[in-house]
């Protein structure tokens, strides 16, 4: 399933997680975390239980619990019943031991999915490579607002002060062939300017990016689903490949090697079934 558009839910409010996949979001996450205040933990997580464990509740997309630093707790309500649940996050993940640590005290509680890593910190940043390649991990993602904070960094439209740290992070999620999503965009009705975000993400080879509100989920999707003539090349390249003789091969007027091969795979990786021809 891809992971174009991870959708944000605050964990005490049952009403808004169970509407949260009309959105069209390929992952929704409820938040017990920053969108529930302390004074509340102990709703929300009754609410994500409620949600979570309802036999009634199987949307299409994936269904994600963004956990708080007391992960134990959290799960303790959701082992009690089948859980209907397909990816656990982790905030201000700083390393690999983070990621296992989570992993093995869910599969305490007979909860074993994978763990999408939020690197949002300096040091979760710098020890990305580390966190992508433990073996729980199925995606990492950036946090700017939090890094930033962390660094003492001002934020700008531009985003030059991140720019490093989200390049490091993608590269990290390539050379451990997870997937990597990118940081929110705060700016709920610049309709734009997420646009234009999402659209840099993708160019520096992120594969999702996380929305604060419904609204955003199907720029992010568009942003992130190839075009019809981009997938029209794509399967004519992988067509022509499975019947070349040679490493090199020409069709209509382009050279086509092994960088635009992978390209090609890429893009029918990222594209619907119901797109493909």
């Amino acid at each position: 399933m891809p992971r174009r558009s991870v959708l944000f839910s605050p964990g005490d409010r049952p009403e808004l997680m169970r509407k949260a996949p009309q959105s069209g979001a390929d992952i929704v996450v409820f938040d017990l975390e920053d969108a529930v205040g302390p004074e509340h933990k102990s709703v929300g997580r009754e609410a994500v239980a409620s949600v979570v464990t309802d036999p009634t509740f199987d949307p299409d997309c994936a269904v994600c619990v963004r956990v708080t630093s007391n992960a134990k707790e959290d799960l303790t309500r959701l082992a009690e019943n089948s859980v209907r649940l397909d990816l656990l996050m982790l905030p201000k993940t700083e390393t690999s031991t983070d990621v296992t640590e989570l992993a093995a005290t869910s599969s305490e509680f007979g909860i074993d999915v994978p763990v999408c890593a939020l690197c949002e910190t300096a040091q979760g940043v710098l020890n990305a490579p580390e966190i992508a390649a433990a073996e729980p991990t199925a995606a990492i993602a950036f946090g700017a607002e939090d890094l930033a904070a962390d660094i003492g960094a001002n934020r700008t439209d531009e985003g030059t002060e991140v720019l490093y740290a989200r390049e490091h992070v993608v590269l990290a999620a390539s050379a451990a062939g997870v997937d990597a999503i990118d940081t929110v965009f705060t700016d709920i009705g610049d309709t734009e300017g997420l646009a234009t975000a999402t659209e840099t993400a993708r160019d520096l080879g992120y594969t999702g990016k996380m929305a604060i509100h419904p609204d955003q989920v199907s720029v992010i999707n568009d942003a992130f689903t190839p075009s019809d003539e981009q997938i029209e090349w794509a399967q004519r390249v992988l067509d022509a490949y499975d019947e070349r003789e040679g490493g090199v091969f020409r069709l209509d007027d382009e050279m086509i090697d092994a960088p635009l091969v992978a390209r090609a795979e890429n893009i029918l990786e990222r594209t619907p079934h119901s797109q493909r021809g």
